[in-house]
């Protein structure tokens, strides 16, 4: 090392002088790492901020469209249940309809129509008359066929007095 003295300065050798320049220019490196440093870590945290913001409005965005595809559905459903009350009460009637339908149809069929009905009523009211003049002329008897030769016998009326000539005239039972 020649280190010469010239006016109170020592005169460094190259080596030297070398090793004192990479140490100042790794110095303002570090210097120069150390505040892009401290600017990325700046620019993350707003970094951060902004996926923040953004992903709470995709969040916000995609909820909103959700419930609004929520909504639709919800009145689909609803159009739905009420085409479904719709279809089940008309399927209702029309099977009241049918199985009301039926007794009227066999009625029609099986019942006689108003004309043959009122002349079923008229013989009716004349069955009922002739019952009451036969009851009235003696149809109250009671008639059967009695012994071995099955000879017509009717009841009489026992307490009743006897009439005729030789009284083998009886009052018949029931009148």
């Amino acid at each position: 090392m020649d280190t010469t003295v010239s006016n109170g300065t020592v005169a460094l050798d190259e080596s030297s002088l070398r090793i004192g320049l990479l140490m100042e220019s790794a110095q303002a490196q570090q210097k120069l790492a150390e505040t892009q440093l401290e600017k990325l870590a700046a620019h993350t945290q707003g970094l951060d901020e902004v996926v923040r913001d953004e992903i709470r409005r995709t969040l916000i965005d995609e909820l909103q469209a959700v419930t609004a595809e929520s909504r639709r559905a919800a009145e689909v459903l609803r159009r739905m249940q009420r085409a479904g009350n719709l279809r089940a009460a008309l399927f209702g009637l029309g099977v009241s309809a049918f199985c009301a339908g039926i007794p009227g149809a066999a009625a029609w069929w099986a019942l006689p129509a108003p004309g043959e009905l009122m002349a079923l009523r008229a013989q009716r009211d004349q069955a009922a008359a002739d019952l009451k003049r036969l009851r009235q002329q003696g149809g109250r008897v009671d008639l059967r066929r009695c012994g071995e030769t099955q000879r017509l016998c009717v009841r009489i009326e026992r307490h009743a007095p006897a009439y005729g000539e030789s009284a083998d005239y009886f009052v018949v039972k029931g009148y």
